[in-house]
Order: C-alpha cells, then structure tokens, then sequence
C-alpha cells in the first residue's frame, strides 16, 4: 500500500472510546487490523500507526546516537505517550486520557490520512487548521516542498 485515502468522521463515546470507520479498515492488510500505535502528533493531533508500520520506525529511532542531547530530547518527545491499542470485540479504541486531552479529543473528530499513518483531530480542530491554508500559500508551499520533482 502507498498510503490511506480518504477522510473519516468518528464519535468519541463517554469511556474514550471511537469506532474505527469501515473505510479506513478495508484498507488495512490482514495483519494490520488488530494492533496499533497511538502517539502525538506533530500538531495538536494524534497519529495513528498500523503497528507494521510503527516497528521499522521504532527501530531507526533506537538506532539513533543516545549520546546526542538533541537526539535524546527527541526520542522523549516523540516516544512520550506512544501507545500500544488493540480494538475491542465492537472495534473501538480506546484514547488513552493524556493522548486525548493532548489533542482535544472530546466527542466529533476525523481521521485523516498522512501517509502510512493515520492522524486524529478534533474536528473543529483540523477545520481550523485546514481553512489557514489560502490557495496561495498552499501552492506557495507545495512548490517548495515538490518542486524538486
């Protein structure tokens, strides 16, 4: 797979939990859809990692020099929170309450792609975020970040 599509609404019950939508699961290879790591996001968000897709990653950080202070302070913040979830019988997740705090997850919230993971935002959130971009600068940064291609 190149990556999820689609954009995703969910509710977050009273317990903290929220249905994983049935769009982003048919995406999911087999050995995916049963294990996940939740953690913050570089924004107000929480990224959500299909745990094959987490492990390779896990490693090239281990493999980082701990004997850098910037590495060091990295690896605290990236890894702070980072959180091993498993749907239960009705394939909910549970949000850990400091992920979910972090983000302002409280009940209407979207999944969004990014890549070979998943971010989950506060609806209104992401909505903000979202409509900052003007066409302009979305363009402005597009060619900054592809224009090499």
């Amino acid at each position: 797979m190149t990556g999820f599509l689609g954009e995703f609404e969910a509710t977050v019950d009273s317990k903290g939990r929220f249905l994983l939508p049935a769009g982003f699961r048919k995406q999911l290879q087999p050995e995916d859809a049963d294990r996940f790591v939740l953690n913050r996001g570089f924004e107000k968000c929480l990224s959500l990692y299909p745990l094959s897709t987490w492990s390779p990653l896990a490693e090239k950080i281990n493999g980082l020099n701990d004997f850098d202070p910037k590495v060091r302070a990295f690896k605290r913040y990236f890894l702070n929170g980072a959180t091993l979830v498993e749907p239960d019988t009705a394939g909910r997740l549970l949000l850990p309450a400091t992920l979910k705090e972090y983000a302002a997850l409280e009940k209407d919230i979207v999944l969004v792609p990014a890549g070979n993971r998943m971010e989950i935002w506060n609806t209104a959130k992401y909505k903000e975020f979202f409509d900052s971009f003007s066409p302009d600068a979305f363009s402005d940064l597009a060619g900054q970040v592809m224009g090499g291609l």
